[in-house]
Order: structure tokens, then sequence, then C-alpha cells
């Protein structure tokens, strides 16, 4: 079930919403510290993340499905957001060199079709980011974030699955570690959580950021194939 667009707005307007932001946003730059030249597109809700890209890429845009609802993005300028069907994306094929997934995977009801959606948008050794929450972490358990709704992933299923869409999975690095409670010195020491709980407990981010690349795959013909007569119906007399 999709999260409304107006409820991730107002999450990502509170303290906690901010740190999330800059917690997943520095994994997501580490992982792409260079669009230049490139086009961005992110679907979901993505507009947190997107603003960074924006001085470098070449075309930034976010795809917002119908169902969660499509947000006005950005203030100044011209809008870059766009009302979709994710599964049917108004985009031509190989169009986009780096797709963003968040609030997304754990939301939509028909995940493969979305998936191979991505896939046939990306371009050939394109790049994607899914962000998903982390089944093993804290923010999975409270509904009070957007993370706490819809399904929640390990890495394990996460690489499966991303296998399964003919995507290959390369790296994954965990996120939000300070527990998602509105203290002020909770949220005032996220830093500190974070280098703590990357070093001694991985498996327990609040969401897992997962890189993977377009798969490519050659059809071979078989022989059989090859060399299969042709047949033609010689006109009657």
């Amino acid at each position: 079930m999709w999260t409304d667009a107006v409820d991730l707005r107002d999450f990502y307007a509170t303290p906690l919403g901010v740190v999330a932001r800059r917690m997943i946003g520095r994994r997501i730059r580490a992982l792409w510290p260079d669009v230049r030249g490139l086009s961005v597109l992110g679907v979901g809700y993505p507009l947190p993340y997107l603003a960074m890209f924006r001085p470098e890429a070449v075309r930034v845009v976010a795809a917002m499905p119908a169902a969660q609802g499509v947000i006005i993005w950005p203030a100044d300028g011209a809008g870059l957001t766009m009302l979709v069907d994710e599964t049917d994306l108004p985009l031509a094929d190989r169009s986009v060199d780096r797709l963003l997934l968040v609030h997304a995977l754990e939301c939509a009801e028909r995940t493969r079709p979305m998936m191979r959606e991505a896939w046939r948008v990306l371009a050939d050794g394109g790049r994607m980011i899914v962000v998903a929450p982390n089944r093993r972490g804290l923010w999975a358990r409270f509904e009070t974030t957007p993370f706490g709704h819809g399904r929640p992933y390990t890495e394990g299923q996460l690489s499966r699955g991303l296998r399964d869409c003919l995507f290959t999975p390369h790296q994954a690095t965990p996120a939000l570690f300070v527990p998602p409670l509105r203290s002020r010195f909770l949220l005032s020491s996220a830093a500190a959580w974070e280098t703590i709980g990357c070093r001694w407990f991985p498996s327990f981010g609040g969401v897992v950021v997962f890189e993977a690349t377009k798969q490519i795959h050659a059809v071979r013909l078989s022989v059989a194939a090859a060399r299969a007569p042709a047949f033609a119906v010689s006109p009657a007399r």
C-alpha cells in the first residue's frame, strides 16, 4: 500500500525526517559522487534526495505513482515531477542513466512489473539504487515513520530480487542506525550512531541502500532453430 505523498512530505519536514534525509543522502551520494552529463530518474518519493543531483545532471525527473499522489517540485523553476503508472513509465527505452527507487519497492503491489519497467528505461550499463526498509532494523517496526509501512527486506532478499529482475547487484550499504524517536538528544547524536552502527552492527540499520546495474543477456539461437526450413504455399492452379 502506497503512503500518501503529502504524508511523506510532512515527515521529511520534521527533525526526524531531516536526519533520515541526511543519513540516507550521504549513502546515495557516496555511491554516485559524480553524475555530470547524466540523466537521473527517481521513482516513488525521491524528492528529498534528487536536489543534490540537479547542479550536475543533464536532466533530473521524479516519477511519482498515481496511488501515492504527486507533489510539485522544485519550488523554484519548472516542475520536474510527473504522475505515472509505475508499471508503465512514459519514457523511451534506455533513456535514463541513473535510477533511484525510494519509498517504492516496499509499497508496490506489483513489484516485478515495476522492476522490469525500471530495467526497460535504464540505459545499457546504467545504475540503479534501491532504498528499502531493513527487516532487521528498528525503523521497520515503528509505524510513526514511512519506513514502518509496506514490506521490509533483508539484504539477501533484495539481492535475490534484483537478480530475478535482470539486475546485477553490486553493493549494499546500511543507513539509519539512530532509533526512530523524536528525542533531541538522539537526533543530535545521529552521526555517532551512524559511525558505530556501520562499523559494529551493519545488519541492523534502518534501511538498506542497494546499488545494482542493468544486466544485458545475449540471445543464442540453437542450431536447430538456425537451420529450420522455411515453407511457402504454392498458388493454386
